[in-house]
């Protein structure tokens, strides 16, 4: 049994930080598309056609994590937050791309 808690312990460290890097690369992402919107020439087809697929992985990534059953519920908090984020993020680039 103690190498089981062990084990859901190491599990639970690993999940969040797997979440904190994604959080992280959602945050790149926003400053990215803040600069963007305020200077017109940075939307190339180029630019919005790598950041658009960029944020389709991502969110693929984000919204296939099926919730762990021994997560706390502010680890569920945080992966619905990215959820969110990530809608919110492919929103703002339609906005600044278009």
């Amino acid at each position: 049994m103690k190498r089981q808690d062990e084990m859901v312990d190491s599990f639970l460290i690993a999940h969040r930080k797997f979440m904190t890097n994604l959080d992280d690369s959602l945050a790149l992402i926003e400053e990215e598309l803040n600069e963007a919107a305020e200077i017109d020439k940075i939307c190339t087809g180029e630019w919005c056609t790598a950041t658009e697929e960029t944020l389709d992985e991502l969110s693929k990534f984000i919204f296939a994590i099926s919730e762990p059953r021994w997560v706390s519920n502010e680890d569920s908090k945080t992966l619905k937050d990215l959820r969110r984020k990530v809608h919110d993020l492919y929103a703002k680039h339609k906005g600044v791309s278009h």
